[in-house]
């Protein structure tokens, strides 16, 4: 991958708790960082562009529930954009949306297939992997998506 910007941030997005991954700088693997117990938007904010800050990240990679075309209620995804709209609005670095529609249920199999037991939460595990996908589909020679427009509020 020519021109990698740098360390880029996988993040889970839940009610409750966010999971946090990162790659090295190269853009080859990502690992489980940490999770962000949530509290409230500028509070949790506040602890990723401390991750941003003290890891130089050079941008956030949100996954991004797709729903079918068929569903027109209020899901998840629309949930996880708005959220993703107001990070944008707070951090220093771009933020993308990356389809993630099996990311928690990987992280089950692949632990259980290295006979490992499922920790409590497994978010950060699951945004490793959103963030793999994310590297592995630029790797692929997909283009770069557009970064989240912030949100205006």
């Amino acid at each position: 991958m020519d021109n990698f910007p740098g360390r880029l941030i996988g993040v889970d997005y839940g009610l409750k708790v966010v999971g946090l991954a990162i790659c090295d700088p190269t853009g080859l693997l990502s690992r489980p960082l940490q999770l962000l117990h949530r509290r409230s938007k500028a509070e949790d904010f506040a602890v990723i562009q401390g991750v941003i800050e003290q890891h130089h990240a050079a941008g956030l990679v949100v996954g991004l529930p797709e729903s079918p075309p068929e569903i027109t209620v209020y899901t998840h995804a629309d949930r996880v954009r708005l959220w993703a709209s107001r990070l944008a609005a707070a951090v220093s670095v771009p933020v993308y949306l990356f389809n993630e529609r099996y990311s928690s249920q990987e992280a089950e199999d692949i632990l259980r297939s290295e006979g490992r037991d499922l920790p409590e939460r497994i978010d950060a595990v699951a945004a490793a992997i959103i963030l793999q996908g994310f590297l592995d589909a630029r790797r692929e020679g997909l283009p770069w998506p557009d970064p989240v427009a912030p949100a205006q509020e």
